[in-house]
């Protein structure tokens, strides 16, 4: 089986967590790193994916929108990413699948709204569920220690973790490890 990490990143929290769950699932299977603005992870290109696993930042309770995304660009301290294309932009961008998907979705926020209701990785699932994709996994979320970062500490070895855990779930223990 051959898996896709697409996320979105402006302050390149995401794109690391994306990398180190990359890391993790390539114990068991062949893995691709996208960013959703790449042609690379255009629908069409991914159709061969057995698992997409789709991800980026919380912004205002859900998937980034176009004035999130400008806001961010406006409070930024540094370089960062300004795009037209995001998380949401490229899940409602999936067709209606014809044969059975599988899907996991992950999200980074803020520390210290972890109580709060809302997240881009629950609004993604549901989209990629409606698109007829079967998720293998609750959503996820990576914590960031404030709007721009850093990640909190550990939060790359549990990504790394959980995409290791991923690829359990797709390749039965005392099988074969497949494409590899």
């Amino acid at each position: 089986m051959d898996a896709a990490v697409v996320y979105e990143s402006m302050y390149g929290n995401s794109e690391r967590v994306a990398q180190a769950v990359a890391e993790g699932l390539g114990e068991t299977v062949r893995v691709t790193v996208v960013d959703v603005t790449d042609p690379a992870a255009s629908p069409e290109a991914l159709r061969h994916m057995g698992l997409v696993v789709a991800g980026g930042p919380t912004h205002a309770f859900g998937m980034t929108r176009p004035a999130t995304r400008a806001e961010a660009v406006q409070r930024a301290s540094g370089d960062v990413s300004d795009r037209a294309t995001g998380l949401r932009e490229w899940v409602e961008s999936v067709p209606r699948q014809d044969e059975a998907r599988l899907a996991a979705t992950f999200d980074t926020r803020v520390t210290k709204v972890k109580p709060l209701p809302g997240s881009a990785a629950r609004g993604a699932a549901k989209v990629l569920r409606r698109a007829g994709f079967r998720l293998v996994t609750p959503p996820a979320s990576f914590y960031v220690g404030d709007v721009e970062g850093p990640l909190d500490d550990g939060e790359l070895d549990r990504a790394r973790a959980w995409g290791r855990a991923l690829g359990k779930l797709l390749v039965p223990a005392g099988s074969p490890v497949e494409g590899r």
